[in-house]
């Protein structure tokens, strides 16, 4: 924290966490493009592809209040995931849409409302929720911590910056992920989001972890064939353990009207150098294994995942 007084101003009069910085480019353009959209040509199969941590865009103005440096707050990422996938979402004929803006910034993959009114000066735009176990653990939408623990801010921030995350980056891309859910579900009579991500190497965990919320955020059939696809393709598979699925999937998944969410977790020592954080020696191996897998899941008979009958989608994104 900052010095300050009892009225939560700095020694200059300001109010903590304002501060004077020169105009910031990348914002800007994080501001102006808060996620990157590649569309087929022509959409072939009901499926739409996310993937909300792989950004890595770092605005210098939010490196500077940071008490870490860049390759810290880097391993928060789901490091080249986007990178991994698309090139095999686009080929199969589905949409692929990445957060541009890094998850140690804002965390797509989180309720708006899971805030930490600790973290910020002011009252929030956005009224914070009950304190999940994720913002209490410092990994809210706007994390306190990245994933090793560390701390990344100095002081705390502006309500308004707060606001503006969330207005500016987090609501575009949720309100994009949605379009393209409605528009596959009107297209094909049903909708699947595979929410991409990856997770730190461990002796312990498998290669590839399937969340589908045990069974809540989707069908059955789907789970099973995406096990089925990884497994073909030499990747030892878990479902639901040690990730069952996030916001995403708890926000898409509504297999009962047609759309299902799968969250896909790939350890990052199968593809990445996870100390320099660039491809590593099997990155095009695990690519080419990757796009097979995909294509064999994507070809799920579509009768087993449309709803009894098309309903209005029951929800919007935050």
């Amino acid at each position: 924290m900052g010095p300050e007084d009892s009225t939560g101003q700095d020694q200059a009069g300001r109010p903590e966490g304002a501060r004077d910085e020169a105009p910031d480019a990348i914002l800007t353009s994080l501001h102006a493009e808060p996620y990157s959209l590649c569309r087929p040509l022509r959409q072939k199969v009901p499926f739409v592809f996310a993937s909300p941590h792989s950004g890595r865009l770092y605005p210098p103005s939010f490196i500077a209040r940071s008490r870490l440096g860049a390759m810290a707050l880097r391993r928060s990422e789901d490091a080249l995931v986007d990178e991994l996938v698309t090139a095999a979402v686009l080929e199969l004929g589905a949409p692929m849409i990445a957060a541009r803006f890094p998850r140690a910034y804002l965390d797509a993959n989180r309720a708006a409302s899971e805030l930490d009114p600790a973290m910020f000066v002011g009252e929030l735009a956005t009224a914070p929720g009950l304190p999940s176990a994720r913002v209490q653990a410092g990994l809210g939408v706007i994390p306190r911590i990245v994933r090793d623990g560390a701390d990344i801010y100095r002081e705390r921030l502006t309500a308004d910056e707060a606001d503006e995350r969330l207005t500016r980056l987090y609501r575009p891309y949720h309100s994009a992920l949605l379009a393209l859910v409605e528009q596959t579900r009107a297209a094909f009579g049903t909708a699947v989001v595979i929410d991409c991500h990856s997770m730190p190497s461990a002796a312990a965990v498998p290669e590839v972890v399937l969340g589908d919320r045990y069974g809540i955020s989707a069908a059955p059939l789907l789970t099973q064939r995406a096990q089925e696809a990884f497994e073909l393709r030499a990747f030892t598979v878990a479902r639901n353990v040690p990730y069952a699925g996030g916001f995403t999937t708890q926000l898409y998944g509504r297999p009962a009207h047609g759309v299902h969410a799968l969250q896909i977790e790939v350890s990052r020592g199968l593809y990445l150098d996870e100390e320099r954080i660039l491809p590593g020696a099997r990155f095009e191996d695990v690519r080419t294994r990757l796009a097979e897998a995909l294509g064999h899941l994507t070809a799920v008979p579509l009768a087993e995942l449309r709803a009894p009958r098309a309903r209005a989608l029951p929800w919007a994104a935050e």
